[in-house]
């Protein structure tokens, strides 16, 4: 007879057919907040038509779903160490799917930027809590694939959106309704999940560390792995921690300026860009049509950030989650410095795809997938979705400031002189990074009970 604890049965529990269900429904979320998120960049062209809004305004709207992603990771990934990862899980699918409609029916800037933040809440919390429940169901040598996989899931919302946006126009669909449909479609995937993430199990690592159920843990741990927990987990001190005593601890603000730092940095590059990128390839060619912009944006995304995010999940336990995301981030800061260095670069179309190519692919292959990963990773159980919670909402307010102040940055410095400033962000990034340790193959509950290494070496 076995007697290995719940914890001990998850890390060595062979992949199974549940692991399978608990990637797509997680990650048909993610496919849903990168569509949502980015498709405003699509809409954006047709929207500034319409209504020709401020370039203050153009940013606001960009953003806002930014900020409101903040609010959201913060008060669902503190609740999901409260109250549990199932109890709530599902809201945030209803929240997106909700503000999604709504936009569609905008009567003016102002409501759909209101419309954006109620969708936004939905998308931050999203994060920590699809984020966490993968890591906790996953065995410790292939978590990092698995919870990859569940981001990668934003490469197919990433290329959904040009697709959406090539179609309506190519279709002679007026611009005003255009860009309604473009964002009123988002509520299609998010309402698909909602009943298949009511239906999930919760995490027995939560369930027999944080509330002590261990029978339940077991019970709800054989019906998905198809093996029995006998022993009971001998819990360490930090396994079940409150917000307090984490918050107390220094170890735990240098874990915290590692996830949330780095991912904040991150966030400020990758989607002021992102979002911005129809109206950058129309800074690069001004007289190219919306529809040629929005064409350019599907090849990125299609050549340069889909096989990044195939690499990562492939590779990223192999070559460790910790020294991926330094290298993705050194890439970036080299192929921004170039862009912004090299003189005329950002006038001819051809050099400047191949480049700023080289930094999605890299983003991809790097901190976009690895920030997700790791702040799932180095938290106790009983902080878990706190931890992540924190790190996605601040990251979400770098997001936030890059897509809100690229509008208005490019005007005032141009292209070269902006992509200057990211390539630094980039940089910063790598010494963020160092705060953290490499989770790769290590169980959650050793990860998260070691110091980062800036204590570990001085111990």
């Amino acid at each position: 007879m076995s007697t290995k604890t719940v914890s001990e049965t998850l890390n060595e529990a062979p992949l199974n057919l549940f692991h399978l269900r608990a990637v797509l429904t997680a990650g048909m979320g993610f496919f849903t907040d990168a569509y949502d998120l980015f498709i405003i960049g699509a809409a954006l062209i047709l929207i500034k038509e319409q209504w020709h809004p401020s370039a203050t305004m153009t940013g606001l709207l960009g953003s806002t779903a930014l900020i409101a992603a903040f609010v959201g990771a913060f008060v669902f990934g503190r609740l999901a160490d409260v109250f549990g990862r199932k109890s709530i899980y599902g809201l945030e699918a209803g929240l997106m799917a909700l503000g999604a409609i709504l936009s569609a029916f905008s009567p003016n800037i102002f409501w759909l930027i209101v419309f954006r933040f109620i969708m936004g809440i939905g998308i931050g919390g999203d994060y920590p809590v699809s984020a966490v429940l993968m890591s906790e169901y996953a065995n410790a040598k292939d978590r990092g694939k698995l919870v990859s996989l569940v981001f990668s899931m934003q490469a197919l919302g990433l290329i959904a959106g040009p697709i959406v946006a090539l179609t309506l126009l190519a279709s002679g669909i007026q611009a005003d309704i255009a860009w309604r449909l473009m964002l009123g479609l988002g509520a299609v995937p998010a309402l698909a999940v909602i009943i298949l993430r009511r239906r999930m199990p919760e995490s027995p690592r939560y369930v027999a560390q944080v509330k002590g159920k261990t029978k339940e843990a077991i019970v709800s741990l054989k019906g998905y792995t198809g093996q029995e927990a006998q022993a009971i987990d001998e819990i360490n001190p930090r396994q079940k921690l409150s917000l307090g005593q984490m918050l107390s601890q220094g170890r735990y603000w240098l874990l915290l300026l590692g996830t949330a730092g780095s991912w904040a940095v991150f966030d400020y590059a990758y989607y002021g860009n992102s979002i911005s990128l129809p109206l950058v390839l129309k800074m690069v060619a001004p007289h190219s049509s919306a529809m040629t912009s929005i064409a350019w944006s599907l090849i990125i995304f299609a050549v340069a950030a889909v096989p990044g995010y195939i690499l990562a999940f492939l590779t990223i336990d192999a070559i460790g989650h910790k020294k991926l995301q330094w290298i993705g981030f050194l890439v970036m800061g080299l192929a921004f410095a170039t862009l912004g260095l090299v003189p005329n670069i950002t006038h001819d179309v051809l050099p400047f795809l191949l480049i700023f190519g080289l930094s999605y692919f890299f983003a991809e292959f790097g901190p976009n997938t690895t920030t997700f990963v790791m702040a799932s990773e180095v938290y106790p159980t009983s902080v878990r979705t706190t931890g992540h919670g924190i790190s996605a909402g601040l990251a979400k307010v770098g997001a936030f400031i890059g897509v809100f102040i690229f509008p208005v940055m490019s005007k005032d410095l141009g292209l070269n002189g902006t992509l200057l400033i990211t390539a630094g962000f980039s940089m910063l990034g790598i010494l963020l990074t160092m705060l953290l340790p490499e989770p790769s193959r290590q169980t959650l509950e050793d990860v998260s009970s070691s110091e980062p290494p800036v204590l570990s070496k001085h111990a």
